[in-house]
């Protein structure tokens, strides 16, 4: 049978109440008395309700996450990154994937509903009004890579397009001028800014808009192995690729690996995001570097910070930057 609060406090001698404080952390009690529940407590092996425990104090000391996928190690970086954080708080963590569809990420919103303090938010469909919606307006909430109009909620993005322009600057000053890229998801956030600043860098060097070689994918190793497969079909090839993930320009790495075309000598190879095995592939994939565990930490630093401020939080929007890390494949070291 399960020992309840009644029992504990029946065996040291006091009030439910005052058990109840001692318990949760609540109030202030005399040493002695605080000594003599918790001795109670372990002499009948009492385990507090955890639900009711929470519902008394109006906390849950867990944090929703819910992201888009959670294959690849940038989503398993991100994860990183927050579950470290979360557990140096002494906070839980419900992780929900997968949901690109607005019906999907409404019914992960309802699900965490109730069961979390704070959300972060990692989803290209997301809007201000499915939001507003779902989540109540004392919820606090910090956007990760999302675009949403207003400044209703916190937000993390990384300067996708100043990564983009820079890369392919530094190709187009290696002496590349025909450089395709490989896109990232339609309608996705980051996807947009990278090829915003491909399409910027390029322009600017004098390349002409109908010279432009822009090839679909979706952030996936399929993806960029496809898409390179397209490339090669091509009567003229370009020179240089630059994929809009890591993931992708992995895939196209194996794609013309297998067609033998060299890389870089063939065609030069520069990724996005700095996943940790870029550096390990051959040859080592150049890429626009990205503190991926750290944007989950500071999104998670920022949340806790809202839920302990509560009334007297100011909301933040911040930009990660991004740096270049050159490496083999794109056949350029400086």
């Amino acid at each position: 049978m399960k020992i309840t609060i009644k029992e504990v406090a029946a065996r040291a001698g006091v009030s439910i109440a005052t058990v109840s404080r001692v318990i949760n952390n609540s109030g202030v009690v005399h040493q002695q008395t605080r000594d003599a529940i918790m001795l109670a407590a372990k002499e009948l092996q009492y385990v507090p309700n955890v639900s009711a425990r929470n519902l008394s104090r109006s906390k849950t000391d867990t944090i929703g996450l819910l992201l888009p996928d959670l294959h690849g190690e940038f989503f398993s970086e991100v994860i990183r990154g927050v579950d470290q954080t979360a557990q140096q708080s002494r906070h839980h963590l419900i992780v929900s994937s997968s949901h690109n569809k607005k019906s999907e990420i409404e019914a992960a919103l309802h699900l965490m509903r109730g069961r979390v303090d704070g959300m972060i938010i990692m989803s290209p469909q997301i809007d201000a009004h499915t939001l507003h919606a779902n989540i109540p307006r004392s919820m606090p909430v910090v956007l990760l890579n999302c675009f949403v109009e207003g400044n209703a909620f916190d937000s993390i993005n990384i300067d996708n397009f100043s990564g983009a322009y820079a890369m392919v600057n530094h190709l187009i000053g290696h002496g590349h001028r025909r450089i395709a890229i490989i896109k990232g998801s339609q309608s996705n956030y980051d996807a947009d800014q990278r090829l915003y600043g491909y399409r910027k860098a390029m322009l600017e060097s004098g390349i002409a808009g109908d010279d432009l070689i822009e090839i679909a994918g979706d952030f996936t190793e399929e993806a960029g192995y496809a898409a390179a497969k397209e490339i090669i079909a091509l009567a003229l090839r370009p020179t240089a690729i630059f994929a809009s993930n890591d993931s992708m320009a992995i895939g196209a790495i194996g794609a013309l690996r297998e067609a033998g075309i060299k890389v870089p000598a063939d065609i030069a190879v520069a990724g996005f995001d700095d996943i940790p095995i870029s550096k390990y592939i051959r040859p080592p994939l150049s890429s626009v570097h990205v503190s991926i565990a750290e944007l989950g930490e500071h999104a998670m630093q920022r949340l806790l910070m809202a839920i302990e401020k509560k009334n007297n939080y100011v909301k933040q929007h911040t930009a990660l930057s991004a740096s270049l890390v050159i490496r083999e494949s794109c056949g350029a070291h400086g």
